[in-house]
């Protein structure tokens, strides 16, 4: 294309158009050029491109808070604000030409359509709307239309928990968003933030998040519209209504079609509709939209840019200029305007003389940009004292003053509206810090607020994803929805990882979700449906390595266990050493795998008892026709192996040797006071067969049998008698004493006494058997009918029928 002097070229068409790209790639067929762009982000985002294809020495970066401007530069990136408009280029650019029409920076961009120009060649790039304002700029110009590479298309109303993947939703408040953005966090496992109240490092991380596919949502104000490129395939507004700083207004076509236009980038086509409250488009207006037809711009916003500073009254008079053209209207009092005419109120309280020098520097200052938008008096005092500092002898901040105000504003803690309130602080001194000669050691403040903006936006990004995303929530509904295969791992201490996400643990054959509070049915069934694909194999594996090695526990709570968990519990059967089982196990356990388990749990409890209550079972299956033998065997067994000798008496007595021996082959004890079973006795037998009794029973579930070891217990409070027996104790009164060690007592005191009624003499190792004290045994020998005497310092004693024993021992 052949370019003649003074040339202006208009690239005009929707959103995904290639405009900007155009533009970058047309300034580097030139040996100069700058391209003004309406964020700082934007300026950015190209700068970082541009430094990528050709040498950094050759580029510039210019905004209010970021200059980088090396002595050689030949292309030069800005926002329009900060263009440097004394400069003679080959290439100019000017994006988004169609902001002339904004309310609040439209006299900026305004300015630059008129009066700045590139030696060789002027582009400008927008909307369509503005060809009609462009064309009657008089000049050489050329209109080259961009159709949009992809098709937008409108989709109406969708619930946001419905909405699908790739989708930014816009909200028109800060409360709005966040709102909106809790929502999506707990629906869909998260979302991106993207504000203009946000800083660019801020926004740009949270962009990268969107980007990288940490979170598949992203909910933004309608500062999207503007350049920020972004794999988008879904639009949704929450609301079509803006506060624009004076009213609350419905959004016009075109800003629809601007924000609309996002979804969909390069050859993707895109959709766009309408979510929560918001009402939908008429059809008249989705026409407009999908065709890309909006009304044209039909006024700019201006304000004269040549400013007469001989004194305050003239000043004041030039800014207030009005238009010699009627497509332009005067654009109504700008904030720098405000701030002048405070200042200019009371010059002699403000110390300032009514001199072109002095007026220059206040409107200068008047210029630093309120980013903090919330408090007008606090801007005011920072715009004054600026200027007594700059207007002072030394004409400059001190570094006392800039250290002062940013130790003020490096903390980093806080919620994310503090952390924000804070970063707009910085930049305000950012600002003014890059600003040539306003301050002392410009180089070490540019970099410190530098650094401070960073920090504090690095934090603040923290604290967005932290409120705003549930990083697990997010991987799991992505993989769900995509049907990818999750990478599981199951870690030593059982905790369960879905790509690289804790999700919970697994505890023996059961799995715990790890369930924040607030959780909802969406959570819930995410992580149901995602440890069903990656836990299930595990427990399958778990419940073959159970059958495989018959590593399990049974434990005094009743419950089987595997590696320390309860994989199943015992609950009563048809008779105490027959209990039935209930699995602990995980509903993600299939069936077969469950049955294989039960059937593996109840031989390995059949098996236990058979082996541990072996001499119990005999007596069970006992094979033998002597009806005396089956009576006392049986009595025996439905005692568990343990009955009183004088309720067996008449069994005993039908008995001979060689039907005592049959007895005695299969464990069977017949002492003084008791027929039992000595097996039974040892500690094993004694707690599985205590444990089978309260498990049958349901009841008695606070008893548990005294320490092994302990032959003789002196129990003030009272005992269950019939569990103590069962335990192997008789009782007298309130001892209790082991029955086996019972018949090894008589065995002493017989030997002791070889001669009838004769006294016995305590021995050691009576006293050493029973494990009591002389006391005790002097207590316990007269409850069994013994007399007690002293001799000697000795203790004797006789047996003393008189009081019959039946009458003491406790039936």
């Amino acid at each position: 294309m052949e370019m003649s002097k003074n040339k202006i070229t208009a690239v005009l068409g929707p959103t995904n158009t290639g405009k900007t790209y155009l533009a970058i790639e047309t300034m580097l067929s030139f040996d100069s050029g700058m391209i003004g762009f309406p964020l700082r982000l934007l300026a950015r985002e190209v700068y970082d491109k541009i430094i990528k294809k050709i040498s950094s020495d050759k580029v510039a970066l210019i905004t209010g808070e970021e200059k980088i401007i090396p002595p050689n530069a030949k292309y030069f990136l800005c926002t329009v604000e900060s263009m440097p408009i004394n400069k003679h280029l080959d290439f100019v650019g000017i994006d988004e030409i169609q902001m002339c029409a904004d309310h609040e920076r439209g006299h900026i961009f305004t300015d630059r359509l008129l009066n700045l120009r590139g030696e060789k060649l002027t582009m400008f790039m927008g909307s369509n709307t503005i060809r009609n304002i462009v064309s009657k700029l008089n000049e050489d110009t050329e209109f080259i239309n961009r159709e949009r590479f992809s098709k937008l298309t409108y989709v109406g109303h969708k619930k946001i928990s419905r909405i699908n993947r790739k989708t930014a939703i816009i909200a028109f408040s800060t409360e709005e968003v966040y709102a909106i953005a809790e929502l999506v966090r707990r629906q869909k496992g998260g979302a991106a933030i993207v504000m203009g109240s946000l800083s660019p490092k801020t926004r740009n991380a949270q962009v990268e998040l969107y980007q990288s596919g940490d979170v598949d949502f992203l909910v933004a104000t309608d500062a999207i519209g503007m350049g920020i490129n972004m794999d988008l395939e879904n639009v949704y507004f929450s609301n079509l209504k803006k506060f624009d700083g004076k009213k609350l207004r419905r959004l016009n076509m075109s800003e629809i079609g601007q924000i609309a236009g996002r979804a969909g980038r390069y050859l993707n086509d895109g959709n766009f509709g309408v979510t929560g409250d918001c009402k939908d488009i008429t059809a008249e207006e989705v026409e407009l939209l999908e065709n890309h037809k909006f009304e044209e711009i039909r006024m700019l916003f201006w304000r004269n840019s040549n400013l007469n500073f001989n004194n305050a009254r003239n000043l004041i008079k030039s800014l207030e200029e009005k238009p010699n053209k009627d497509w332009l209207r005067k654009i109504h009092e700008c904030g720098d305007e405000k701030v002048l005419k405070y200042f200019l109120k009371d010059m002699e309280g403000n110390k300032i003389e009514n001199n072109r020098e002095t007026l220059e520097l206040l409107w200068e200052c008047c210029q630093i940009p309120d980013f903090v938008k919330k408090t007008y008096g606090n801007h005011i005092e920072v715009v004054g004292k600026v200027f007594s500092f700059l207007n002072s002898n030394d004409g400059k901040i001190t570094n006392n003053y800039m250290r002062l105000q940013l130790i003020k504003l490096d903390k980093l803690e806080g919620n994310v509206d503090s952390l924000s309130n804070r970063i707009a602080n910085v930049r305000t001194w950012s600002y003014v810090s890059n600003k040539i000669n306003w301050v002392e050691n410009q180089d070490y403040w540019i970099e410190k607020t530098k650094l401070l903006e960073d920090r504090l936006s690095d934090r603040l990004h923290e604290e967005l994803t932290k409120t705003f995303i549930d990083k697990r929530a997010s991987v799991l509904v992505r993989g769900l929805n995509q049907d990818m295969d999750f990478k599981t791992e199951i870690m030593e201490d059982d905790k369960v990882i879905i790509d690289e996400q804790f999700i919970g643990d697994l505890k023996g054959l059961k799995f715990e979700m790890d369930l924040k509070v607030g959780a909802l049915e969406t959570d819930i069934k995410s992580l149901k449906k995602a440890a069903r694909q990656t836990v299930s194999p595990e427990l399958q594996k778990r419940v073959l390595l159970i059958i495989e090695t018959g590593l399990v526990e049974l434990k005094d709570d009743f419950k089987i266990y595997w590696k320390n968990f309860p994989i199943a519990k015992l609950i009563a059967g048809k008779d105490y050493l027959n209990p039935d089982i209930l699995l602990i196990v995980d509903d993600l356990l299939e069936n077969n795998d469950k049955q294989k388990l039960s059937d593996f749990i109840e031989k390995w409890i059949r098996e236990k008892i058979n082996l541990v209550l072996k001499s119990l079972i005999g007596l069970r299956n006992l094979k033998e026709s002597n009806s005396s033998i089956k009576a006392l065997a049986y009595q025996l067994y439905e005692n568990n192996g343990v009955i009183k000798r004088e309720i067996v008496t008449e069994y005993l007595k039908k008995l001979g040797q060689d039907e005592r021996k049959i007895l005695r082959d299969l464990g069977v004890k017949f002492g003084r006071y008791h027929i039992f079973l000595f097996r039974l006795l040892k500690p094993e037998a004694v707690s599985l067969r205590t444990l089978l009794w309260k498990n049958f029973n349901q009841k008695y579930f606070e008893l548990t049998p005294p320490t092994f070891g302990l032959n003789f217990l002196d129990e003030k409070n009272k005992k269950n008698k019939k569990f103590m027996l069962l335990c192997g104790f008789e009782n007298f009164d309130n001892y209790f004493v082991r029955i086996d060690i019972l018949e090894r007592l008589f065995v002493l005191i017989i030997n002791a006494s070889p001669e009838k009624n004769k006294e016995i003499k305590l021995i050691p190792e009576m006293l050493n058997l029973l494990g009591c004290s002389k006391d005790n045994f002097k207590s316990l020998i007269e409850k069994m009918n013994y007399k007690t005497l002293e001799k000697d310092n000795n203790m004797y004693f006789k047996y003393n029928p008189k009081n019959k024993l039946k009458k003491l021992l406790k039936k």
